[in-house]
């Protein structure tokens, strides 16, 4: 499996790491912690160097109950950033995290390489036209409602059969609008109670019937600290289990904020399963 990222072909049957870089004040473990360039270069630098294939920039807290802000806000605090990173990296592959298709499109016209929409279209109707026009790799995340009401939404009548009718109805819109590389994301925290996102990582390599890449985020999320009363600070070591766990499931992009780690578990899973 490949996608095509700014003319360069890449590779998805060796897995790939995504490095989160957040520029919210309130994302649930790193908010506020990238406060201006010098801090958010160095991450990124040490992200690239650790082995980062992409860096997914967010200006928008998708954590569940977070605080909606405008497209007006949220460009404030993407759109230097990513011009800031396009120029003192140019190679890199910057993915943007938004649900807003005026927001990807500045952000693509800027220099980033993909967009990573955890409504899959859903909350706006212009964002995969726009995603087509432009001729990047879309992800696509399951969700539903919204981050402020996700969590109400929570009863399936199938788990994972839900999922991928879900799917299988977002892709066929993505490709009415020439959308040529979709990658799968199913939303670990998103809509999901603790039981279901197990029951999700559990059965997640039935999510390969699809035929498209599938990047696993259990990144320090609640379904690892809360089951072993810590906290997201203390949860790296969870987030390397469970990253394997995916890795073994047929995840081929690790969503993640620590970079070593999650190479570390690819090119493990990579040796065992030779």
């Amino acid at each position: 499996m490949t996608i095509n990222c700014k003319g360069q072909l890449i590779d998805l049957s060796v897995p790939k790491v995504m490095g989160i870089l957040n520029l919210t004040p309130d994302s649930f473990y790193d908010g506020g912690k990238f406060k201006n360039e010098d801090t958010v270069l160095l991450q990124v630098e040490n992200m690239l160097r650790e082995g980062a294939t992409f860096i997914d920039i967010g200006a928008y807290s998708s954590r569940p109950k977070a605080t909606h802000i405008s497209e007006t806000e949220e460009l404030q605090r993407i759109l230097p950033i990513v011009k800031l990173l396009s120029k003192r990296f140019p190679e890199a592959l910057l993915s943007i995290d938004t649900f807003r298709s005026h927001v990807a499109k500045a952000c693509i016209m800027n220099g980033a390489a993909l967009v990573n929409d955890i409504s899959a279209g859903q909350l706006d109707s212009k964002m995969m036209s726009v995603v087509g026009q432009l001729g990047v790799p879309y992800i696509m995340m399951h969700l539903r409602g919204s981050p402020q009401n996700m969590q109400q939404n929570t009863h399936y009548d199938h788990l994972i059969k839900d999922i991928i009718y879900y799917f299988s109805e977002r892709i066929a819109l993505a490709r009415q609008h020439h959308i040529n590389d979709v990658v799968i994301d199913p939303g670990f925290g998103f809509s999901k109670t603790l039981e279901q996102n197990y029951e999700l990582l559990k059965d997640l390599s039935l999510l390969q019937i699809i035929d498209k890449p599938i990047l696993a985020g259990v990144s320090r999320k609640s379904m690892i600290y809360k089951l072993l009363q810590t906290s997201p600070q203390e949860a790296l070591n969870g987030t390397s289990s469970l990253n394997t766990v995916a890795l073994l499931n047929g995840a081929c992009i690790l969503r993640v904020h620590d970079v070593k780690e999650a190479i570390e578990c690819v090119m493990l899973t990579n040796q065992l399963q030779r």
